[in-house]
């Protein structure tokens, strides 16, 4: 019971240091302040600091640095028999990749495509993309069961399934609800085989360094880029975008998450 009771302290906490609801607490603070009490400084300093800062965060021009910075840290894995990292010597074999959720629901009357939330999904791909390339290898699905009736797992396992990977290349992690516990569940399937592990583009550093602080030796795949780099500007970099606040959000979770894992000496680093 414990470590679902601390998985669903993270999510009752988490928001409450996301940059929107910072924002927004500033905001409200500072209009209380500004109505209702006779600290009109106070009131401005709050109403300017939330508004500049929601502002900030909401142009791809500043987000966009900030998602590539982790985005960045590791290379794409176009080829899995050229990995630009990971230890192993060369002509290894690979055996196992290795498939983060990122958030499920499940509701009968949508396909199951619609079950995976959209990092999930892209992650899925990626990792079928790779399987394909590897048609030795086997998928390792992994995600636990929160409010829905089936885990992440299953349900990525479903929809591997419906896209045509034999159902005998897939293995199932069903008990993991986040990060680090998939990091320790991994050695079970895994061994001391190198692997390919495939998650967000943002995720995968602190993917990484919790992974690695078990012995193991995972070759990063990193997918769902939210910076894509290009020669030209576009509109939306002069504009306000909820998309650049998403990252921003991204951001923050991941730093926060990399720091508090740190602190607990549960990084490689």
């Amino acid at each position: 019971m414990f470590l679902p009771n601390v998985f669903l302290l993270k999510k009752v906490l988490t928001p409450f240091i996301l940059p929107l609801t910072i924002c927004l607490g500033l905001l409200i603070l500072g209009h209380f302040l500004l109505w209702f009490s006779r600290r009109q400084r106070a009131a401005r300093a709050l109403l300017l600091a939330g508004t500049a800062l929601l502002i900030a965060l909401s142009f791809h021009g500043v987000t966009d640095r900030m998602i590539a910075a982790l985005e960045d840290r590791y290379p794409p894995l176009l080829d899995p028999l050229k990995p630009a990292f990971g230890d192993g010597r060369a002509g290894e074999p690979i055996r196992w990749i290795f498939v983060l959720g990122g958030g499920h629901q499940k509701d009968p009357r949508l396909p199951a495509t619609s079950h995976l939330f959209d990092s999930s999904l892209v992650r899925l791909a990626e990792g079928i993309r790779l399987q394909r390339l590897l048609p030795e290898s086997r998928l390792i699905l992994s995600g636990g069961r929160t409010s829905a009736p089936a885990s992440e797992a299953e349900v990525m396992s479903e929809v591997a399934v419906q896209l045509g990977v034999s159902p005998s290349a897939i293995v199932l992690e069903p008990e993991a609800l986040d990060t680090e516990s998939q990091a320790r569940a991994a050695p079970w399937y895994v061994g001391r085989d190198r692997f390919i592990l495939v998650t967000s583009a943002a995720h995968m550093p602190r993917s990484m360094a919790l992974f690695r602080r078990q012995g193991l030796r995972p070759i990063p795949a990193p997918t769902g880029h939210s910076f894509i780099r290009r020669a030209y500007r576009q509109p939306r970099d002069f504009l306000p975008s909820v998309s650049a606040l998403d990252a921003s959000q991204t951001v923050i979770y991941e730093r926060m998450g990399y720091l508090w894992a740190w602190l607990r000496g549960r990084t490689a680093e």
